[in-house]
């Protein structure tokens, strides 16, 4: 008998990758401490290399930290990184250059919560294919806290105004998730936290119909910027029901024929040092390798 498949389970939508994550830093070398020392990510080699901006590589994804007032993430970013205890031993090592700022680390049963010095929490976990799919190294969700009664509201917009799929679920606390890449998320926990006035921050992702959604949002007011031929911007989601404000986060949307989608990026091995050098070991991969595949 011929084995059925779920076919829907590789639907993607019309968002194909959650790509970069930004926020303002006022000194780039605590964030060279906390993003690449510390967390083990890469500074990319080759674009934003004076002290101005920096670009960090998490797998196929990047954190992008331009130098200015320090803007700060309503919520977490997850990301995937092997590796616990090595993890904590740099993090213990970075401790001390970063006293009297907002960093802190703690371990839990599954993750390791690290704080940036400015605020900005990171959840990092073990590569877990069931949970995170066949990342080794990358950036699997970015997960914000909204007021109460906002998630529902939340899942309609990303179907019916940008044309990606979406859920509601109501386990640990309400969460809208909207699938923004494979194996990719953004995801919106109600929470009874306060939150701050929106400070500017963003996240990138890149969609295959780039007009729909612009249209959808032009309609609505929704459109915060133009910015070229492949990229427009919007900040306030809103219910299509009724056109109610849910939640605000700058969106940066890309199209498919943008010049940088899917750029190669290095991701340098952390555990690879002058002390404990070894050839072929300089880079880390983002994705599990064949010895690891379960399908």
């Amino acid at each position: 008998m011929q084995q059925p498949f779920d076919r829907a389970a590789e639907d993607l939508g019309n968002a194909i990758h959650l790509e970069h994550v930004n926020v303002q830093v006022p000194d780039q070398r605590l964030a060279t401490l906390f993003y690449v020392a510390g967390i083990g990510l890469t500074r990319d080699p080759y674009l934003m290399v004076s002290d101005s901006n920096m670009w960090v590589n998490a797998g196929r994804s990047q954190f992008h930290l331009p130098t200015g007032r320090p803007q700060v993430l309503r919520g977490h970013t997850g990301i995937v990184i092997a590796g616990r205890e090595a993890l904590l031993a740099r993090l213990a090592a970075v401790a001390p250059r970063l006293e009297g700022t907002a960093f802190a680390y703690r371990a839990h049963n599954n993750h390791i919560e690290a704080t940036c010095p400015w605020g900005n929490r990171l959840r990092c976990y073990e590569p877990d294919a069931g949970r995170f799919g066949r990342i080794a190294l990358g950036m699997p969700y970015v997960e914000f806290e909204v007021p109460r009664g906002t998630a529902e509201g939340i899942s309609r917009f990303y179907p019916q105004i940008m044309g990606i799929p979406a859920s509601l679920a109501d386990g640990d606390g309400v969460v809208a998730r909207a699938k923004v890449g494979k194996d990719q998320y953004l995801q919106f926990r109600e929470s009874d936290h306060v939150q701050g006035e929106f400070d500017g921050h963003h996240v990138q992702i890149y969609i295959t119909d780039f007009s729909g959604p612009y249209n959808r949002l032009r309609e609505r007011g929704l459109i915060s910027r133009e910015d070229n031929q492949y990229q427009y911007r919007f900040c306030d989601i809103v219910d299509p029901a009724d056109g109610r404000h849910l939640f605000t986060v700058e969106h940066e949307v890309r199209s498919a024929t943008h010049p940088m989608y899917l750029r190669p990026l290095i991701n340098r091995n952390p555990a690879q040092t002058n002390r404990t050098f070894a050839h072929g070991y300089d880079q880390a991969q983002w994705a599990m390798g064949p010895d690891q595949y379960d399908g």
